[in-house]
């Protein structure tokens, strides 16, 4: 077994026995990796699944050797007492030993590229927002109050112009400069959307998430790019932990104990469900659901905010059962009722 420490340019490896007994410890360039690995007899080889950690995964594949991705967190406890690249490529070999260990699915180079559009579109949107908040903050001085929202860009434009208001023309020109700005994210995120749709049309698992009320392009997107293999998963509930949409626990002595939502998960995907789900919650406001229906229950009794992240724990169960039994939604509502 060898484990790597990845870097930049130096890479630190520690080979070892699978009961424990060092063979060796180097510290290689960047140059040299590849050259020594290429050499070396096919062995099992870890590394934390970190920056750069899914390309060397298919680069040593390639060369034949067995190659398992590890979480940072659960290599962090096994590190001995002061932490430097050695003892991280130590800790990694005993991490990697222990039978209940668990390991990162790796990802294909499709999956990263859809991973870095997705993640393109997401950093215009903030920066979109940036701007709205800075125009927003420039008319507050001079007694405009604008409400939160893209959508306001409108009325933000008509009190510029607006000559009846007293601003200065420094501060016009200004607000003039933020709104082109503010356009030309908006083109830059309408473009990436189109983009990201057309990728879902051609993907089949996309197009039968798709088929589940509250699940749009977005987020079968994000399932493709961010989620493994849901094989990798026993059941439905352990896709939602994976999400961090479980109940954080606090048991002991035999009492459970739960908390809120863990979010101990892939944070894309458990943001993009909780918004569809919320939007099925609002849409059961004007559009009641079935009478006696799980959500027409839970919206007379609970906020809408808990119903909406109890939707999406439900939602990513059945996001794992379609994708598994590669079947698309059935409203079992309807089901029933019939």
């Amino acid at each position: 077994m060898i484990g790597v420490d990845l870097a930049k340019n130096v890479f630190q490896l520690h080979g070892a026995t699978m009961t424990g007994e060092v063979k060796f410890r180097k510290k290689l360039a960047r140059g040299q990796f590849l050259r020594f690995m290429a050499g070396y007899e096919p062995a099992l080889v870890v590394m934390e699944a970190c920056g750069s950690a899914h390309y060397w995964f298919r680069e040593l594949v390639k060369l034949g050797h067995e190659v398992k991705l590890i979480a940072p967190q659960y290599v962090r406890p096994f590190v001995k007492r002061q932490k430097n690249d050695a003892a991280d490529a130590e800790a990694i070999v005993i991490a990697a030993r222990q039978p209940e260990m668990r390991f990162v699915s790796p990802k294909t180079a499709d999956q990263q590229a859809r991973a870095i559009l997705f993640r393109a579109r997401e950093r215009i949107v903030r920066q979109r927002t940036e701007l709205m908040n800075a125009l927003r903050a420039v008319l507050y001085e001079y007694g405009q109050v604008v409400p939160l929202g893209i959508g306001r860009v409108d009325r933000i434009e008509a009190i510029i112009e607006d000559v009846q208001i007293d601003l200065p023309q420094l501060v016009r020109d200004e607000c003039r400069d933020l709104l082109v700005q503010i356009y030309e994210k908006t083109t830059k995120i309408e473009e990436k959307t189109k983009r990201l749709t057309e990728l879902s049309r051609q993907s089949d698992n996309a197009r039968r998430l798709q088929t589940m009320p509250g699940v749009g392009p977005m987020i079968a997107l994000a399932v493709e790019a961010f989620a493994p293999a849901m094989e990798n998963f026993r059941c439905g509930r352990d896709f939602a932990a994976w999400l961090g949409l479980v109940p954080r626990q606090f048991s002991s002595g035999g009492k459970e104990r739960l908390g809120r939502a863990s979010k101990a998960g892939q944070a894309d995907i458990r943001r993009l469900i909780i918004i569809g789900a919320m939007t099925r919650v609002r849409w059961a406001s004007v559009k009641p659901p079935m009478k006696g229906s799980w959500l027409a229950r839970m919206i007379t009794r609970k906020p809408r905010m808990l119903v909406a992240i109890a939707l999406a724990n439900k939602m990513a169960r059945k996001i794992w059962a379609m994708l598994v039994k590669k079947e698309d939604y059935r409203n079992t509502t309807l089901a029933v009722a019939t």
